[in-house]
């Protein structure tokens, strides 16, 4: 199992300033920390649909590497956001998905099918191009440079361990100002 932090800086050393990342829920507070940008896309307050954003945003600018940042709980409130993308197969798509087994922002609380589901299994099925699942850093670090020089759609569960439940503060995230910010900077380019 990985360290959430340790596997958003592994990615977080093959994005660049054109990339367009949307991180969810812990995963955001983490990835503002390690590299913020004005085009980091934070949707929070409607669980699940980042991969949806994600897939309108791929499409919509396929000029641009489109980095979602999912958690487990979130994926699991949009399931069907898997089949739309491998439909749509936007060739610009990468899909990380932190699965810890918890609802972390939520309090910690289990996913359900904790320990038995495959978001791996799930996202081939759908019919994604190309799928990947890691649970070792040193191999992950190793990949993540050409898992984001793949062709997508790219899905990839990374297993991390819990950080359990935390006080954040999402105004941090949320707000007016969030988003002029990346409208402007998505305008801007």
């Amino acid at each position: 199992m990985m360290d959430r932090k340790k596997t958003l800086a592994a990615i977080a050393r093959h994005v660049t300033d054109a990339d367009i990342v949307l991180p969810v829920y812990s995963s955001a507070f983490d990835w503002l920390d390690i590299r913020p940008n004005p085009l980091n896309y934070l949707s929070h307050g409607a669980m699940g649909l980042a991969s949806s954003h994600a897939l309108g945003l791929a499409l919509g600018r396929p000029d641009r590497r489109v980095i979602v940042l999912d958690g487990d709980g979130s994926l699991l409130m949009n399931l069907g956001t898997l089949v739309s993308t491998a439909e749509a197969a936007p060739k610009n798509l990468f899909h990380f998905v932190c699965e810890n087994g918890t609802y972390e922002a939520n309090g910690g609380h289990p996913i359900p099918g904790r320990g038995s589901v495959s978001f791996a299994g799930m996202a081939r099925s759908a019919g994604y191009k190309s799928v990947h699942e890691f649970s070792d850093l040193k191999n992950f670090e190793q990949q993540v440079g050409a898992i984001l020089a793949e062709q997508g759609p790219v899905f990839t569960c990374l297993k991390i361990v819990s950080s359990g439940a935390q006080e954040r503060d999402y105004s941090r995230l949320h707000g007016p100002h969030v988003r002029k910010t990346f409208r402007d900077a998505l305008a801007a380019s």
